[in-house]
C-alpha cells in the first residue's frame, strides 16, 4: 500500500460512511422528524461518548506502540544470532555449518509468518529446538561457553518477541470495550439525526464533522487491534521490511 493510501486511506473510508450517514440526515430534516431540541443533557452525552472512545483509543495505542518496535527487534536478533553463529571454530565444522543453515530456515519461517499472517509459533519453537540441538553438539566439541550462553540468550529472545506477535495478532483489545464504544458512536448518531439544527447550514458542517472523526477512530481502533496484518488492505500495520531485510541478507 502507497504511502498515501496509509494516511489518508482510513479518512476517506470514514468519509464514505458519512456521506451515507448525512443523507440520512437530509431525509430526516426533509421529513420534519427532527424533534430533539440541542439541551445540555445531549452536549453532555456527546462529550461523555468522544470521552470515552479517546480512552479505548488510547488503549489501543499502548499495544501498538510496542508493536512498532517488535520488528526491528526480531530483525536484530536474527542477524546478531547469524553473525554469532560465526564464532563456532573451525567454520567448516559440520555442525556449526548446520547451525548457519538451521538460523536462515528459522529467518524464513519467521519471515513467512508475518507474509502469510498465520503468526504459528510451533514451526518457530521448532526451529529453535533444532538449533538447540546443534548447540548442544558444538558444546559437547567444546565450544567456548560464552558463545553458547550468547546464541541461548537470543534464541530465548526470538521465542519470547514471536510469541508477544501471536498474542497480539491473536487476542482482540477488551471485547466490551469495543462494545461500549460501538454503542457510544451509535448512540451519538441516532441522536444527532433527530436534533434541531439552527442555524441550518452551519449545523449540518459541524454534524458532518463529528460523525467522521467518531467513525475515523473507530475504525483505527478496530484496525490498529492487530498491527501485523502484512498485504492486507489496512491502515495501521508496523513496518516489516526490517526483518525481510535481515531474511534477504542471510540468502
Amino acid at each position: 500500500m502507497n504511502e498515501f493510501m496509509k494516511k489518508w486511506g482510513l479518512i476517506g473510508k470514514a468519509l464514505a460512511f458519512t456521506a451515507v450517514l448525512v443523507i440520512i440526515r437530509l431525509v430526516i430534516d426533509i421529513s420534519s422528524y427532527d424533534i430533539l431540541a440541542l439541551t445540555t443533557l445531549i452536549t453532555a452525552f456527546i462529550g461523555a461518548a468522544i470521552f470515552t472512545v479517546a480512552v479505548i483509543f488510547t488503549g489501543t495505542l499502548t499495544d501498538y506502540k510496542e508493536s512498532e518496535k517488535i520488528p526491528n527487534e526480531i530483525a536484530i536478533s536474527l542477524l546478531t544470532l547469524y553473525q554469532d553463529s560465526k564464532l563456532f571454530r573451525p567454520a567448516d565444522n559440520p555442525l556449526s555449518h548446520r547451525m548457519r543453515e538451521d538460523i536462515r530456515s528459522l529467518a524464513r519461517i519467521i519471515a513467512d509468518n508475518f507474509r502469510n499472517n498465520t503468526f504459528d509459533n510451533r514451526k518457530v519453537r521448532s526451529a529453535i529446538a533444532g538449533i538447540n540441538e546443534t548447540l548442544y553438539g558444538l558444546a559437547d566439541q567444546n565450544a567456548p561457553p560464552q558463545y553458547v550462553v550468547k546464541v541461548r540468550t537470543e534464541l530465548g529472545n526470538l521465542d519470547k518477541l514471536t510469541s508477544r506477535v501471536r498474542t497480539i495478532a491473536e487476542t482482540s483489545f477488551i471485547p466490551a470495550a469495543y462494545a461500549i464504544a460501538e454503542i457510544s458512536v451509535a448512540g451519538v448518531i441516532i441522536i444527532l439525526f433527530f436534533v434541531k439544527i439552527d442555524p441550518y447550514y452551519e449545523g449540518i458542517v459541524i454534524f458532518t464533522i463529528i460523525i467522521a472523526l467518531l467513525i475515523s477512530i473507530l475504525l483505527l481502533i478496530k484496525d490498529m487491534d492487530n498491527p501485523f496484518e502484512y498485504g492486507q488492505r489496512t491502515f495501521a500495520d508496523v513496518d516489516m521490511s526490517p526483518i525481510f531485510e535481515v531474511e534477504d541478507l542471510m540468502d
